[in-house]
């Protein structure tokens, strides 16, 4: 549905997306993550056309964006809805003109757009807020009133730019559980524009990191996580403090295994002692994922390696 080969973006001579290439599949949620600066705006507007590229090919529906017309982008943008983080409604309008704006710029009758608007102020929960305007709404009212306007014209995509880093923790999950909700009965494609790490954890499924304009980790959210690169530790906060005496192993529990006393048995079966260094579960679209690391003595690291691997635990030396 998305596909972004080698693709190069300067401002100036600022080269601001370097070499970034990425694959959103119909249906997918997919991240684009990393600290402000990392260019993470800029390559989502690359996808319907709002920012220009110097080299690099980006096709959405199997079409190059940097081939289209302007009346053509404008017919392909009818596919793509886009949400932002300051929303970006009309003051002077209520919800339901705003919402009703897309299909009255595309000619739609009167009983249409009633029956539209309507069907989607009731997905979003706002239908009795018809009349009210922006002023009136709380921030996490006024992204909704967004999300609905968005989809207005049945988008196969939406992309959202940062929409939830203005809104507080509650109000932020309220709004990716809304978004969750519309890719699973809609079966549309979303890309996720966020540094906000507890966003993509809970419903993105793939995801890259960013930095400088290039990619420097990529995949499935739960490998990103759960067996993260030294530059996605850093991104997270995260530093390993490790015994210098004994064996450190890493060890990495798949949805499967997450919720199994795997090493409380190992303990016992193997009759050995160990410490546990760090540990974290993590809930990854709704699936408990953990990640552990244990010290052992070196005399037991054969016959604990061999446990693990027996037992479909991912494991590394660290």
């Amino acid at each position: 549905m998305i596909k972004i080969q080698n693709l190069k973006k300067y401002y100036s001579k600022e080269l601001v997306i370097n070499d970034v290439s990425l694959e959103v599949k119909e249906g997918e949620i997919y991240a684009l993550v990393g600290h402000s600066g990392a260019g993470k705006s800029t390559l989502l507007r690359c996808i319907n056309g709002l920012e220009n590229y110097q080299s690099g090919s980006v096709q959405v529906f199997g079409k190059e964006i940097a081939t289209l017309k302007e009346k053509e982008l404008r017919v392909f943008r009818k596919d793509i809805g886009m949400i932002f983080q300051h929303f970006a409604l009309m003051s002077r309008k209520n919800v339901f003109e705003n919402v009703a704006m897309p299909l009255e710029i595309h000619n739609f009758d009167k009983s249409t757009i009633q029956k539209r608007v309507n069907e989607l102020l009731d997905l979003v929960g706002l239908l009795t807020k018809s009349k009210a305007y922006p002023n009136e709404l709380s921030g996490g009212q006024k992204q909704r009133v967004a999300i609905a306007r968005a989809l207005a014209l049945n988008p196969k995509i939406l992309l959202s730019d940062e929409a939830t880093s203005a809104l507080d923790p509650n109000t932020t999950n309220n709004i990716l559980e809304l978004i969750a909700k519309i890719n699973q009965e809609f079966n549309i494609s979303v890309v996720l524009v966020t540094h906000e790490m507890e966003a993509v954890k809970q419903i993105a499924q793939k995801a890259v990191l960013l930095e400088h304009g290039q990619i420097i980790g990529q995949g499935k959210i739960e490998d990103l996580f759960l067996k993260p690169s030294e530059k996605m530790r850093e991104f997270l906060g995260e530093s390993d403090f490790l015994p210098q005496n004994g064996v450190n192993v890493r060890l990495y529990f798949c949805k499967e295994k997450a919720n199994q006393s795997i090493i409380t048995h190992m303990a016992r079966s193997l009759n050995i002692d160990f410490n546990i260094v760090w540990g974290k579960i993590e809930k990854l679209n709704n699936n408990a994922l953990g990640n552990l690391v244990i010290n052992i003595e070196a005399k037991d690291q054969e016959k604990v390696l061999k446990y693990l691997q027996e037992n479909g635990v991912i494991w590394e030396l660290v």
